[in-house]
């Protein structure tokens, strides 16, 4: 009888790998190939410039801080407060009589004015589009849109007496809102340069945080 040799196998071996498969394997990858101390630098560096890109999206579209510089406003905002303007306040609702907005400052103010340099204004709204708004003896007094019924406005806010400038009666255009400083007196608003285009309110005023003994919401 014919003897057949014993064929040695591979089996319990692990199996084998051409040079080119084990270079690759053992190559190190992305951050893998730099040390500790750069791999830390970068994840830094990332966290870095997300944090600056969220602060401008939240800047430019959430909420924004001013800072009040004159009396117009008084006795609601002071000169010095600082107050946290909700940019995204009229993305689905629209302004309305009361609020308390900033918006860019009309060419007007610029040439009626005492400061030509002002970016920025801070005022309340006393009318909104198609009402009717005029003044007598320092009563405000509206007609809603399609009425001619006359109605004093009420004004839970405080603000100051006398009115100074008279209202002279105006129906509001639309897209367009009438404004007034609470310090009524010593307000160069819708009286002296006209009506606020939406496209320019930058946003609702809603939060007085300083200083800390002013914090409040608006």
């Amino acid at each position: 009888m014919a003897h057949t040799p014993t064929v040695p196998t591979s089996h319990g071996l692990p199996p084998a790998h051409s040079p080119l498969e084990e270079a690759r394997a053992t190559a190190p990858r992305g951050l893998a190939r730099l040390s500790p101390g750069w791999r830390n630098a970068i994840e830094w560096g990332l966290v870095v410039v997300v944090a600056i890109i969220l602060a401008l999206v939240v800047r430019n579209y959430v909420v924004q801080t001013f800072f009040i510089p004159s009396q117009s406003m008084e006795p609601t905002l002071y000169p010095g407060d600082r107050i946290i303007v909700f940019k995204a306040a009229y993305l689905f609702t629209n302004p309305a009589v009361g609020d308390v907005i900033v918006f860019k400052a009309p060419k007007l103010e610029h040439e009626r004015c005492s400061d030509p340099t002002v970016q920025d204004l801070v005022k309340r709204i006393i009318a909104t589009p198609g009402q009717t708004v005029w003044s007598n003896s320092s009563t405000i007094f509206y007609e809603n849109p399609g009425s001619t019924t006359p109605h004093k406005l009420p004004q839970p806010w405080q603000h100051t007496s006398p009115l100074g400038g008279e209202i002279s009666r105006q129906t509001i255009p639309p897209n367009q809102y009438f404004v007034m400083g609470d310090n009524r007196s010593q307000s160069c608003d819708s009286r002296v340069w006209g009506t606020v285009p939406r496209g320019n309110i930058v946003g609702k005023a809603v939060f007085i945080f300083w200083p800390i003994s002013r914090i409040s919401t608006i």
